[in-house]
């Protein structure tokens, strides 16, 4: 299971409302737990029998006729949690649901945490770390696209993966560990190419899934976008588009903008958080230089800069010829953007193109025009354009771990290739390996659990 949490025999049972709150016209209450087939039977005065819809009174202790409705009873453990669970489908109004909940309570069974279903079928082995999390993720899809990687990540994908990347380190971590433990082998692993190649190999694997794991997390979690750019260059104006309401003010006067301006959208379900940034220039006035400083650690913490020139200024395209300072900056590791604002000034054309690797758009932003441009090219950033059908959902922690594991791997690589250190090249693989195994839960905390499934609704 995993080093710190151990699956064991839940003593209690626990019971939930496994349906929104509200009126509706189907009510469940979800036990799970050793005493859920007792609390049952006490309720409908009968045994149900296994995986059988059946038609029953729920009877509340002074023996009234709370509801009448459905009983399904899942034996251990053939079942979400793994333990004895029934579910009792009633008529959804609240008044009903309270009754019928208080009921099992009176007979011994206590209300669920958020999440505590989902986490004993973790603890349980039912389901791994990732499954878990995408049952959330689904619950939560703000778009059909979400919703579909959401299931792959439910039906195990994600985790196939991983799994995949930890058995190719554990194969690794054998041929180099032999070699060390037993050197009357004589296998000469530093000079033999196996290792090296399976390293290079490993790592490339793992860099495709790092690619869709960002796909993932952007569609789970947004993408944070700043809007950066000299003083009156369009940038507020732009974020009041994006937004559809006027939340940044507007004036001819520059430096109308001193501090971190946020708001959150949605393109077609796709979220997005857009961040206004004080105008970048140099200034001894100490508000604004705060706001520009600011600025710059918007961008360098940004996942898409877009970088709004007044198209009557300059011809020039170059993020790092258009602002020095850009020079300064590792933007690797996200998409820069150049926003050629006041096109009804300078009479060019509106639309997009590219330049290089580069996307240039062209837009007159007082009059809404290019807007379309904009917004069909960030929901490509996010991945609206790219074929998903093997993506799944993924969470910064995901990301964050397999950066981490990438990290190692490449510190391993130097330790072969320079150092010819065989006992560090070990200890980097198998902090790869633990790093890839908190993304399942092999090997995860009990603070990391509580968090995660904390977050969780009541009832799964």
């Amino acid at each position: 299971m995993n080093e710190e949490t151990e699956p064991g025999n839940t003593i209690d049972t626990i019971a939930a409302q496994a349906t929104p709150a509200g009126r509706g016209g189907i009510g469940v209450i979800r036990l799970s737990g050793p005493s859920a087939l007792t609390i049952t039977e006490k309720i409908i005065e009968a045994t149900p029998q296994a995986r059988t819809a059946e038609y029953h009174n729920f009877l509340d202790s002074n023996k009234e006729v709370i509801d009448i409705g459905l009983v399904i009873y899942f034996p251990n453990p053939n079942s979400f949690t793994g333990e004895d669970v029934v579910e009792l489908q009633g008529h959804g109004g609240p008044v009903v649901m309270e009754r019928l909940l208080q009921c099992t309570i009176d007979h011994g069974a206590r209300i669920a945490k958020p999440g505590e279903f989902s986490e004993r079928a973790f603890l349980n082995d039912k389901i791994d770390l990732t499954q878990a999390e995408a049952i959330a993720d689904l619950i939560d899809s703000s778009s059909e696209r979400a919703a579909r990687c959401a299931i792959r990540s439910l039906q195990g994908d994600f985790s196939k993966k991983i799994h995949e990347l930890v058995e190719d380190i554990i194969q690794l971590r054998m041929y180099v560990e032999a070699a060390i433990d037993f050197p009357e082998e004589e296998i000469d692993f530093l000079g033999d190419d196996k290792v090296a190649n399976d390293l290079i190999e490993l790592i490339e694997d793992l860099d495709d899934v790092l690619i869709t794991v960002r796909q993932g997390s952007l569609l789970r979690e947004g993408m944070t976008v700043v809007i950066a750019g000299k003083p009156n260059a369009g940038k507020s104006s732009l974020l009041n588009r994006l937004s559809g309401r006027e939340s940044a003010i507007i004036t001819e006067i520059p430096g109308t903008t001193r501090d971190v301006l946020k708001e959150h959208i949605l393109i077609e379900g796709i979220p997005l958080h857009i961040i206004d940034t004080a105008g970048l220039r140099h200034t001894d006035d100490p508000v604004e230089l705060e706001g520009v400083k600011r600025a710059w650690q918007q961008v360098v913490d940004a996942d898409q800069v877009l970088l709004v020139v007044d198209g009557r200024d300059t011809e020039e395209v170059c993020p790092e010829k258009l602002w020095p300072d850009f020079n300064e900056l590792d933007l690797s590791d996200k998409q820069v953007t150049v926003i050629r604002n006041k096109a009804d000034l300078t009479g060019e054309a509106i639309g997009m193109r590219y330049e290089k690797e580069l996307c240039v758009i062209t837009m007159a932003i007082k009059h809404n025009q290019g807007i379309e441009h904009l917004r069909q090219h960030l929901k490509e950033c996010v991945g609206a354009k790219t074929n998903l059908e093997g993506g799944f959902i993924a969470r910064s922690r995901h990301l964050d771990a397999l950066k981490r594991a990438r990290e190692f791997l490449a510190l391993g690589q130097d330790q072969l290739a320079l150092a010819k250190a065989g006992e560090l090249l070990a200890e980097d693989l198998r902090q790869a390996q633990k790093a890839l195994d908190e993304i399942t839960g092999e090997f995860t905390t009990d603070d990391l659990l509580g968090r995660i499934f904390s977050s969780f609704c009541i009832g799964k």
